[in-house]
């Protein structure tokens, strides 16, 4: 699922950050409830990252950050994203897209980080093809 920021013309994953007593999985669930008004039923966790993942650009957004990326698969009807669960969305609007094209399409800054979780959760995403790993 790739998301537009509202207002805008940029893509992304939505995200969010892990507040003070949360673990990551609790900080996804929130994130998956403010975001997109999604509820931890409507939707099977495939994986995780390993490890923390971090932005090495300086000067941007991500200096500092470090991320841990879930893969989940919608098991709920897509009817039931909604912008509007809290008072401030982030985004209004969203697609399905290949596997890849995010790499095409993010701001540059955050292209490598990206570029590192999706080649770790690729094995959980995508199905292997007559026995053999990609």
């Amino acid at each position: 699922m790739w998301a537009k920021r509202i207002g805008q013309q940029s893509w992304q994953f939505p995200q969010g950050g892990i507040d003070a007593g949360e673990s990551a999985e609790q900080a996804m669930y929130r994130e998956l409830h403010e975001e997109l008004g999604l509820q931890p039923e409507h939707v099977r966790v495939m994986g995780a990252t390993q490890r923390w993942l971090r932005c090495r650009r300086t000067g941007r957004t991500c200096i500092g950050q470090k991320q841990r990326w879930f893969a989940l698969e919608l098991v709920a009807d897509e009817s039931l994203v909604r912008f509007d669960a809290v008072g401030h969305p982030e985004f209004d609007g969203w697609r399905w897209v290949d596997y890849w094209h995010p790499l095409s399409e993010v701001v540059a800054f955050k292209r490598d980080v990206y570029r590192s979780a999706l080649r770790e959760l690729a094995p959980l995403v995508i199905p292997r093809r007559f026995g053999s790993a990609r």
